[in-house]
């Protein structure tokens, strides 16, 4: 459709061009005009770009700083923190962090007595244990102890026999025997079998140098003689 009025390009005022280009319904700009524009706005760029000593040239990139969004495609984002700070709601009063419970600890207790094989074993009571040969020996308890699965242990001190003492696999008599080597470890209960209830200080040395406080006379005794005990033969 040809114009009414003649067609002058707004820069050069040439009335002849092979393309025309709208300048924001100011008028027309010509083919030349524009090609013009463009090539300046490239001359810009280029000189804002700085050559190096061998000779690469180095360009300034301006920077803004983008803040990231969890989404589907980038779930490792962190999420937009407001400045202003939220108010406590009503149900956040009755909540609490969760606190993981402390791991048990293995303890191992330890007491004057225990209950086993239908018996009562007591510290100074005298047990008796046989070998791979079914050979019998004797001890005095001075410690019992339980650990966290109930498992009894005993700390002994072996009583050793003498030339008055009776057969050890037939008879026991607690006046023939002297203390013996005390353990430091402790020793399966299970191992063990109950002979008879004493006093812990049945075997204690009678010429110590240190003047013994003799308690007072008391009744209610679990025991009222130290004879010799008879084992019983299978």
């Amino acid at each position: 459709m040809p114009y009414k009025a003649p067609i002058v390009c707004l820069k050069c005022e040439v009335t002849e061009s092979s393309f025309w280009t709208n300048a924001e319904n100011l008028g027309v700009i010509c083919l030349d005009c524009v090609t013009e524009a463009k090539k300046d706005k490239d001359a810009d760029k280029t000189g804002d770009s700085k050559e190096d000593g061998d000779g690469k040239s180095t360009s300034k990139k301006k920077t803004r700083a983008v803040k990231a969004y969890r989404t589907r495609h980038n779930p490792n984002a962190t999420r937009k923190q407001s400045s202003v700070p939220k108010g406590k709601g009503r149900r956040s009063l009755f909540k609490k962090v969760p606190k993981k419970s402390p791991s048990q600890v293995a303890t191992v207790i330890t007491s004057d007595y225990v209950f086993h094989k239908g018996s009562y074993f007591q510290t100074g009571d005298i047990v008796s244990t046989t070998d791979e040969k079914n050979d019998c020996f004797y001890a005095q308890i001075i410690g019992l102890m339980t650990d966290q699965y109930f498992k009894k242990s005993v700390v002994i001190q072996w009583l050793l026999p003498t030339k008055d003492s009776p057969p050890p696999n037939e008879e026991f008599d607690p006046a023939t025997y002297t203390l013996g080597p005390a353990e430091d470890l402790p020793r399966d209960l299970e191992y063990f079998d109950f002979v008879m209830h004493a006093p812990s200080d049945f075997y204690k040395s009678k010429t110590t140098p240190y003047v013994p406080i003799r308690p007072l006379a008391t009744a209610g005794f679990i025991w009222s003689s130290m004879g010799s005990v008879k084992r019983h033969k299978e």
